[in-house]
């Protein structure tokens, strides 16, 4: 085998390690940003389903309306934490995936220890 054949096999190892690398590190920041993007939304669905019940339980004449409207808030509060914890899991483990796949082309170009 050549000097340049052995030359070429390095870069072309080299180029398929780093685009692979590259595709990995992608999908791993599109992840990263789609959990923050998430965490975002539901604080801000949170903040704004928590001001609207205030503003409906300051309305409320009897006792009974305030444990309607404090009744409802508990539910649908419930309800979107729950689908926001579901969509975080989602998110999560499509990251972890996507780190995996980083760490594969990365082993093959660090030395064991």
């Amino acid at each position: 085998m050549k000097g340049s054949d052995v030359k070429d096999d390095v870069q072309k190892m080299t180029n398929a390690t780093f685009d692979a690398t590259n595709h990995s590190v992608e999908r791993v920041t599109k992840s990263t940003q789609a959990i923050v993007s998430e965490l975002a939304d539901y604080s801000k669905r949170s903040f704004e389903n928590g001001t609207k019940t205030l503003e409906n339980l300051l309305g409320v004449r009897s006792l009974d309306k305030a444990i309607e409207v404090q009744t409802e808030y508990a539910r649908t509060a419930y309800e979107d934490y729950v689908t926001y914890t579901r969509k975080l899991g989602a998110l999560h483990q499509s990251g972890q995936r996507s780190l995996q796949a980083i760490r594969g082309p990365i082993a093959k170009v660090t030395p064991a220890k």
